[in-house]
C-alpha cells in the first residue's frame, strides 16, 4: 500500500511546516486543536530533560505519568506501562501458588468465531478488559466476572489490530479503523465520542498504513505508527479530537536530515521505513522512542538502487515528546537487504552498568542480538562496534554492521551437517543443496540461507523487563531464509525446514545471557511474555498453550490449554484483593499458516479457578509446507511418480517446461501406502540435471540427467521432503502412510 496521505494531510491543512514536523489541523468533524510551537528540528544528540520537580505523591499505573511504574491492579496499555516493560508489582500468584491456577472464566467475544487474525493484547482499567477481536470491533469485559459489558461493532471493515488505548483521565478508549479512522469511544458505555477521519483514500493507502499499531496514550496525546506503506511516518495526534499534531517521516525527502544516506537513489526506491510496533515514551527526559522497519524500494532484498546507510531505516529514533523533534538515533542494521528490521517495541529500564545507574532502552531484535542505548543521548554504555562484513559490490553493501561487544544470544549462522546424522528439529540445520551462509552475509542471484533469519531472532513479539529478576526476557524463533533477488517478498523460508523457537533471558547491565530455553515453537510473532514480582513468567504458545516459567532458572511451572494459538502478550490484574492473569487466544497465520488454530477466547485465571481446559487444538505443522495439495500417488496420470523441475497442471501432470520454481516437482505432496516404491524421473527434455534428495534423514540423494530415472522403496511410515540441487527451491513431500 502506498503512503502519501499524510503528505496529503499536509496539503488539506494548509501547513507550512518543518519538513519533520506537521502541525496539527482540524479534520472534517473534529474542532482545531489550540496554537503550539513549531520549533526547527534539532541538530544535536542531547536529550531533551524535564526541569520539573519530580511529584513526591506515588505512582499508579492507570495514571501513565511516568516510564516504569509497573502494573498494580491495573494493566493500563499495551506493554503495561509507558516503557512496555510487561511486568506487573502483584506477587500473590507466586511459584507455590501458580500450579494452582485454573480458569476464573472464559469470553468468547465473538460468539465462537475461530477465523481471522487475532493478535490484539488485553488492557485492563478500573477492572475491566478492553481488547480488540479480528473483526476488529472493541469489546469490554467485566475482569472479575467476564461478563461483556459492552460491545463497538464496528462498521467499517475489518482489519488487523493490536491493542487499544485507553484515557482514563477522558474517559475515553481509542481504536483504529477502516477508512483512515481514529476512533475515540466512551470507555463506560462503548459509545463513539468522535471520529477522526485522515485525509486520504484508498490510492494512499493511509488506511492500511495504521491498521496494526497498538496505540498509546500520554497526557492527552495519541503516539500512532504506521504500517507497511511506501513512506512510514511516527505521529501524534490530540487525544481530545485526533488533530494530527506531530510527525516524523522514516524516509526523509530532500532537505530532511538523513536524505543523503540514500545515495542518490530515485524516490521510487526511497520507501519502507514504517514504525508498526508501538514507541515506549519517557516523561522525565520528555522523549518518545520509535522503531522504524526495514526499506521497501524496488525490493527490500535488491540493494543496488539505494547506495548509502539509508536512514531512518532499521533504526530507534528519540523525539521530543511534545514538538517531535529530533534528538538521536541509532541504525542497527546499514542498508538492510535480509529484512533484518528490528521493529519491536522498545523496552526502557533503569540499571545498574560497572556501579553506575544508567538509563536504558533496550532495542532489538530480529538480529538475536539487543542493542542496549543510553536513552537520554542514545549512546552504548556497553559497547556496540562496527565491525566489518562480507561485502558485495552489486549489492553497495555497507562495510560495517554493528554489533554488541557481548555478541548474539541466538545463532546466527546456518550449518552444514552430512544427511542423516542431525537430530531432526535441529533449528540449525541447513536445509540441503542451499549456498549457506551467516548474518550480513550478501547475495544476488543465488538463494544464500543464513539465519536467524527475517522471521527468526525476536520479530513482534513483546519483550518483558522484570525490575524483580533484573532479567530481559524474549520470545525467539528459529526460522532460516534464503535471500536472493529473485525471492517472492522478504526471503524464503525454505519447505521442509523445522520453524522452533525459544525463550532468552538476558542481563541488561551485562548484555549476557542468564538462561535460555529451547521451546517447539518459534515464540516471535505476537508471543509476549509477563513477568510479576514474584519472579514468574507467562507466554503463550501457537499450540494454545499457556504457559508458566519460573524467571530465575526458565523452569516450566504450569500450563494450561486456551483452545486456539496465542499471539498476544498475557497480562495481569487484581480485583477485590484477588490476582487474576488474562490472555485472548486467537491466534495468527504467523508463521505456522492456516495450521494454526484461531478463536476468540478471552480467558482469565486465579488460584482456585474452575473453569477447565478448552479442548486441545491441532497442533500447528512445524515443518515449512511444501506447495499445493496432497494427492494419492496411485491416482497420478503415472502412478507413483515424481516428475523433477516442472510445475504440476490442475490434472496433476507435470508442465510442460523446466522450472526452478517453488512448487516445480510433480507432484509437490504425494500420499502413498508402506512400501510403496516411488519413480524420481528427470523429463529428458529438460537441459539440466536435477536432484531428489531426501532431508534431513537422507534416505535417497538421487542425482539425474535428462531422460534418467529412479527408484526407493519407502518402508516407513512418516513423512519425507526432498529437494533438488540444481535449484533449492523446488521442494516435494512424500507422505508414507
Amino acid at each position: 500500500m502506498k503512503l502519501k496521505s499524510l503528505a496529503a494531510l499536509l496539503l488539506s491543512c494548509g501547513v507550512i511546516a518543518s519538513p519533520l514536523l506537521l502541525h496539527g489541523c482540524g479534520g472534517d468533524d473534529s474542532p482545531s486543536p489550540s496554537a503550539g510551537s513549531n520549533p526547527v528540528p534539532g541538530t544535536g544528540s542531547e536529550g531533551g530533560a524535564s526541569t520539573s520537580p519530580p511529584s513526591t505523591t506515588p505512582a499508579v499505573a492507570a495514571a501513565l505519568k511516568d516510564c516504569c511504574t509497573p502494573g498494580d491492579q491495573d494493566f493500563p496499555k499495551v506493554g503495561g506501562n509507558l516503557g512496555n516493560q510487561n511486568y506487573s508489582m502483584l506477587q500473590k500468584i507466586g511459584k507455590a501458588q501458580v500450579g494452582q491456577l485454573g480458569g476464573a472464566w472464559v469470553n468468547r467475544i465473538e460468539g465462537g468465531l475461530t477465523t481471522g487474525t487475532n493478535q490484539s493484547t488485553t488492557v485492563v482499567v478500573d477492572g475491566v478488559i478492553y481488547i480488540e477481536s479480528a473483526l476488529g470491533n472493541v469489546i469490554a469485559v467485566d475482569g472479575k466476572t467476564g461478563a461483556t459489558k459492552w460491545k463497538w461493532t464496528t462498521p467499517h471493515g475489518v482489519v488487523t489490530r493490536r491493542g487499544v488505548a485507553v484515557a482514563k483521565e477522558l474517559g475515553l478508549v481509542y481504536t483504529l479503523a477502516g477508512g483512515n479512522r481514529l476512533i475515540a469511544l466512551n470507555k463506560d458505555t462503548g459509545e463513539v465520542a468522535w471520529t477522526k477521519q485522515y485525509p486520504g483514500s484508498t490510492e494512499t493507502g493511509f488506511v492500511g498504513a495504521v491498521q496494526k499499531v497498538a496505540l498509546v496514550y500520554h497526557d492527552k496525546r495519541l503516539y500512532i505508527g504506521t504500517n507497511d506503506g511506501n513512506r512510514g511516518a511516527a505521529f501524534s495526534a490530540d487525544a481530545m479530537n485526533g488533530s494530527v499534531l506531530t510527525a516524523f517521516w522514516g524516509v526523509p525527502r530532500a532537505g530532511e536530515r538523513g536524505y543523503e544516506t540514500w545515495g542518490g537513489a530515485p524516490e521510487s526506491d526511497r520507501t519502507g521505513a514504517t514504525p508498526w510496533i508501538h514507541p515506549a515514551i519517557d516523561p522525565e527526559l520528555n522523549l518518545v522512542y520509535w522503531t522504524f522497519g526495514n526499506t521497501r524500494g524496488g525490493s527490500s532484498q535488491n540493494g543496488s538502487t539505494r547506495p548509502g546507510q539509508n536512514l531512518f531505516a532499521n533504526s530507534i529514533v528519540a523525539l521530543d515528546l511534545k514538538t517531535g523533534e529530533y534528538k538521536w538515533h541509532f541504525q542497527s542494521v546499514h542498508h538492510d537487504i535480509w529484512d533484518m528490521d528490528n521493529v519491536m517495541a522498545p523496552v526502557l529500564a533503569d540499571v545498574k552498568i560497572e556501579g553506575r545507574d544508567r538509563k536504558v532502552v533496550i532495542y532489538g531484535s530480529k538480529t538475536g542480538m539487543y542493542y542496549i542505548l543510553d536513552r537520554k543521548d542514545g549512546s552504548a554504555p556497553l559497547g556496540i562496534d562496527e565491525v566489518a562484513v562480507k561485502q558485495d559490490v552489486r549489492q553497495a553493501t555497507w562495510p560495517t554492521q554493528p554489533i554488541p561487544r557481548q555478541g548474539a544470544w541466538t545463532e546466527t549462522c546456518v550449518v552444514d551437517q552430512p544427511l542423516g546424522t542431525a537430530v531432526p528439529g535441529d533449528p540449525n540445520r541447513a536445509v540441503p543443496n542451499y549456498a549457506l551462509g551467516c548474518l550480513y552475509d550478501p547475495h544476488w542471484d543465488v538463494p544464500t540461507l543464513s539465519a536467524p533469519g527475517h522471521g527468526g531472532g525476536a520479530n513482534w513479539n513483546h519483550q518483558s523487563f522484570s525490575p524483580a529478576t533484573g532479567l530481559v526476557y524474549t520470545g525467539t524463533g528459529y526460522v532460516a531464509a534464503a535471500h536472493s533477488l529473485t525471492e517472492a517478498s522478504n526471503g524464503l523460508r525454505p519447505p521442509g525446514e523445522y520453524m522452533t523457537g525459544g525463550i532468552v533471558a538476558v542481563d541488561p547491565s551485562t548484555n549476557l545471557v542468564k538462561w535460555k530455553k529451547y521451546m517447539p515453537y518459534s515464540l516471535a510473532h505476537g508471543n509476549g511474555i509477563l513477568t510479576t514480582a514474584s519472579r514468574v513468567l507467562f507466554i503463550g504458545q501457537p499450540d494454545g498453550n499457556l504457559l508458566a516459567m519460573d524467571g530465575d532458572t526458565g523452569d516450566e511451572l504450569w500450563r494450561f490449554q486456551t483452545g486456539a494459538a496465542i499471539s498476544a502478550s498475557p497480562v495481569s490484574y487484581e480485583i477485590d484483593g484477588e490476582q487474576y492473569i488474562a490472555v485472548y487466544a486467537g491466534g495468527t497465520g504467523i508463521p505456522y499458516g492456516d495450521s494454526a488454530a484461531r478463536g476468540d477466547h478471552l480467558w482469565a485465571f486465579k488460584v482456585g479457578g474452575t473453569v477447565p481446559p478448552a479442548a486441545t487444538p491441532t497442533a500447528p505443522v512445524v515443518r515449512r509446507p511444501v506447495s499445493g495439495n496432497a494427492v494419492e500417488g496411485a491416482a497420478l496420470p503415472t502412478p507413483y511418480t515424481v516428475y523433477l523441475a516442472r510445475v504440476q497442471t490442475a490434472a496433476n501432470a507435470p508442465g510442460t517446461a523446466e522450472s526452478t520454481a517453488v512448487n516445480a516437482m510433480t507432484p509437490t505432496w504425494m500420499r502413498v501406502p508402506v512400501n510403496t516404491a516411488v519413480t524420481f524421473t528427470n523429463p529428458a527434455d529438460n537441459a539440466n540435471t536435477h536432484c531428489a534428495t531426501q532431508f534431513f534423514e537422507g534416505r535417497f540423494n538421487f542425482r539425474l540427467a535428462p531422460g534418467a530415472s529412479a527408484q526407493h522403496i519407502f518402508d516407513t511410515p512418516g513423512e519425507y521432503f526432498y529437494n533438488d540441487c540444481h535449484s533449492p527451491r523446488p521442494t516435494g513431500k512424500i507422505v508414507v502412510y
